[in-house]
């Protein structure tokens, strides 16, 4: 079995955290060879540089400073722990990737998603998730799941306007690698959300 790299997108509350945790489990019971990580971090140096990005205090922050950060993040993230995986034939199950920085920076944050994509194109050498599972939920609902959580980082402090603006530009995204990404209606009940997920995951390993 070659390695794959699959992202799992969403807004957030979209339930991508959990999601991903129970699809690896159902992973290792199908004995499917694979890691789960995360953006920004899934190792040292890139959680460092999210502690950086999301700490709510860090409010002076420029947005060319946080989309450039993301991509430092995203390249150290490849280059030590994604890449490696996948020539060792694994199949890597990422929580988020450059689609995210795309909506919330270059759309969100208004810096134009060809002017992020430019940045993330260094960091990432044309290193693109196989399949890209996006879980489509509202930013209203997407919120109203976070507000009870004991900590909120400073992305999910952010106005509704911020967040309306990145999930407009998620659908521009979609629109851009629509070879690769396919939609899942995250509203459900979590139980059917993640059946539709891991059947669309293990069709794809599949072949």
């Amino acid at each position: 079995m070659k390695g794959l790299f699959i992202a799992i997108e969403g807004p957030d509350g979209s339930g991508k955290s959990t999601i991903v945790k129970k699809i690896s489990k159902m992973l290792n019971i199908d004995k499917i060879n694979h890691i789960t990580t995360r953006e920004p971090g899934g190792i040292d140096i890139a959680e460092q540089i999210r502690n950086i990005i999301l700490n709510p205090n860090n409010t002076a922050m420029d947005a060319k400073t946080e989309a450039l950060l993301y991509a430092a993040s995203r390249r150290q993230h490849l280059v030590e722990k994604v890449i490696p995986a996948l020539k060792n034939n694994k199949i890597v199950l990422c929580e988020r990737f450059v689609e995210s920085s795309l909506a919330y920076q270059g759309h969100g944050r208004n810096l134009g998603i060809n002017e992020v994509f430019s940045i993330n194109q260094f960091a990432i050498e044309d290193v693109m998730p196989d399949l890209t599972v996006f879980l489509d939920i509202s930013p209203e609902v997407g919120l109203s799941r976070i507000a009870s959580r004991s900590s909120l980082d400073r992305l999910d402090l952010e106005t509704i306007d911020f967040h309306k603006r990145a999930y407009v530009g998620y659908e521009t995204v979609k629109k851009m690698f629509k070879d690769r990404i396919i939609v899942v209606d995250a509203n459900r009940e979590l139980e059917s959300v993640v059946n539709d997920v891991y059947k669309i995951i293990v069709n794809k390993i599949r072949g």
